[in-house]
């Protein structure tokens, strides 16, 4: 195994690195344009227009207008300001259909608004990771407010079928979110064609800043805000992050030109992984192998091995990958997702997610095989 001079990071569904571009974006705007948006002199409607040329960017990726994106610090606020904007438009509805491997940001807000009143039901997945459109379908009643699936799964990749959802959730009268953040700026997305309400997305998943997200408001739905005030159009209020804004606009227009070659090459490099896993290392599993899945991600079962010993040696190899989604990975508790689908706990705690960006090379992808194959061999046989 020949030495590598940098590091691989394959944690791309953590966090991805911010774009050259995004940077020299976001360090202009925070030399130059310091106004307030909202000032009505030179100085601030210089900010307000590179937010309307962020807007536009946004708009033109999700295949929307500029007045259906609202801005927000993260995905996890849009999440919320999607569930809890639903539930305050349908007063006297008091049901939400989720699946069971939704992000935590998403279940931990259901959980605390079941101490509230409202009930929520947990579609199941089957052993892929896939969802039963006919369970939906079912579990819509006349009480129910939203429907919200995530359109990729943040551990496994699994794409749930989010036109025909939202379609039959549109025929119920129910409304509609998904939650986006790991397909926005790795999948083509036109917002004018699938009958979603809400989507949420956040920059720093496709080398956008951190602190910056949005959540798509379909036209003529009314939103009652979390956050009171007159920016984003009422929606969400607080002086606006214009740089990390600005950084995101960048990102949304560098991942949309040549998207499909870029998402084609990510699933080939993810291929090449997991098809040189198994050859080499005989223990290894694809979890939602058999499923439909975003190109950037493998979750990869090895055997009943500790997941976590194997991070920790990748790490002092140069290899950063994680056990599960960043928002609940280091705990000893094993991924509700992974569960979900049937598998053991030993299972789980033995799943190592590798996700990939368009900057990962075919290089970086054979030295993580050959890497993990030396680790795996090793614990094998100190084990035996």
């Amino acid at each position: 195994m020949t030495e590598l001079d940098t590091s691989i990071y394959l944690d791309n569904n953590a966090t991805t690195a911010l774009a050259p571009e995004c940077v020299d974006a976001v360090l202009a705007c925070l030399r130059d344009t310091y106004g307030n948006p909202s000032s009505k002199h030179a100085v601030g409607e210089q900010a307000k227009a590179q937010l309307t040329q962020a807007r536009v960017a946004v708009a033109q990726m999700l295949n929307a207008t500029p007045a259906e994106i609202v801005f927000t610090a993260s995905g996890t606020e849009a999440n919320h300001l999607a569930i809890l904007g639903a539930l305050a438009a349908r007063p006297d509805n008091r049901h939400v259909v989720v699946s069971a491997v939704e992000h935590a940001s998403t279940l931990s807000l259901l959980a605390h608004l079941e101490t509230t009143g409202v009930t929520t039901t947990l579609l199941p997945v089957d052993r892929e990771g896939q969802l039963d459109l006919a369970a939906l379908e079912q579990a819509i009643t006349p009480d129910t407010a939203l429907v919200s699936l995530m359109w990729a799964n943040n551990e496994t990749g699994v794409l749930f079928p989010v036109a025909q959802a939202a379609q039959l959730a549109r025929a119920r009268g129910v409304l509609f979110h998904t939650d986006a953040v790991q397909v926005a700026g790795k999948l083509p997305l036109d917002l004018a064609q699938t009958p979603v309400d809400l989507l949420s997305l956040a920059g720093h998943k496709f080398h956008a800043p951190k602190g910056v997200g949005v959540l798509f408001v379909r036209k003529g739905l009314k939103l009652q805000p979390m956050l009171f005030g007159h920016q984003e159009r009422s929606r969400r209020g607080g002086t606006e992050n214009v740089p990390a804004i600005v950084g995101l606009g960048v990102a949304c227009a560098v991942a949309a030109h040549g998207m499909a070659a870029k998402v084609e090459a990510m699933a080939a490099l993810r291929d090449r992984l997991e098809s040189g896993l198994c050859m080499r290392i005989p223990c290894v599993r694809i979890n939602g192998g058999a499923a439909m899945r975003i190109g950037n991600t493998s979750s990869v079962r090895f055997g009943e091995l500790p997941a976590e010993a194997i991070l920790d040696k990748l790490d002092k190899s140069g290899i950063y990958a994680s056990s599960g989604a960043a928002c609940t990975a280091g705990g000893t508790a094993p991924s509700h997702v992974l569960t979900a689908m049937g598998l053991s706990e030993a299972e789980a705690l033995a799943t190592v997610r590798f996700s990939l960006s368009r900057h990962t090379t075919e290089t970086e992808i054979d030295y993580a095989i050959d890497a993990l194959a030396s680790i795996v061999k090793r614990m094998t046989a100190e084990a035996a």
